[in-house]
């Protein structure tokens, strides 16, 4: 518990990185071990993602946590003010308020853990994600494995023709690729 006086601090943690590297895994350790510490946690996700659930967050191993499924940044501010852990999955589908959001949420003594895809399939920066690394006292990029050739992964190739920026998928429309496999997969997209 902490002291009366103690001063309650926030920070804003982003957790980013390609298709099948670990980013929602490493979202839901962080938010157990606050579980376990007895800390108020509340997370969120876009409705767009129903995956693998409409009302939990769950990685591709299916571990999973609780989640409130929101159309707009704006909801997480009316979180209990005894909250003291957010946590954001797929925070690329949330348009750019997102990134107030989080400051003030941080700004109120909330610790607040965003996880989401930094480039889209065209290896584009993507939604929200590079304001937040901008902003947050943590980052840390995780890579998946190259699917052709074991390389560290940091490129979310997309399988299908589709030319929409949001595609939901798994392994039947991404797969990981290191930077020269995934060159090389663009080349051939246009062959």
């Amino acid at each position: 518990m902490f002291a009366e006086n103690a001063k309650k601090t926030g920070c804003i943690e982003v957790i980013c990185g390609s298709m099948f590297s670990g980013k929602t895994e490493e979202l839901i350790r962080r938010l157990k071990r606050a579980q376990f510490a007895k800390q108020k946690i509340e997370t969120f996700k876009p409705t767009i993602d129903k995956r693998y659930s409409d009302l939990d967050v769950v990685s591709h191993d299916s571990h999973s946590i609780s989640c409130t499924p929101i159309k707009s940044p704006s909801r997480m501010l009316q979180i209990s003010p005894d909250t003291e852990v957010v946590g954001i999955d797929e925070a690329q589908f949330f348009d750019e308020s997102l990134i107030d959001v989080v400051q003030t949420l941080a700004n109120r003594g909330v610790r607040v853990i965003v996880a989401g895809l930094d480039t889209d399939y065209l290896g584009k920066p993507f939604g929200p994600i590079p304001g937040l690394l901008a902003i947050a006292e943590d980052v840390q990029k995780v890579h998946a494995i190259c699917v052709r050739c074991g390389c560290l992964a940091n490129h979310s190739h997309r399988l299908s023709q589709s030319k929409k920026l949001v595609v939901l998928g798994e392994k039947d429309i991404y797969e990981p690729l290191c930077r020269d496999c995934y060159n090389k997969a663009l080349a051939e997209d246009k062959e």
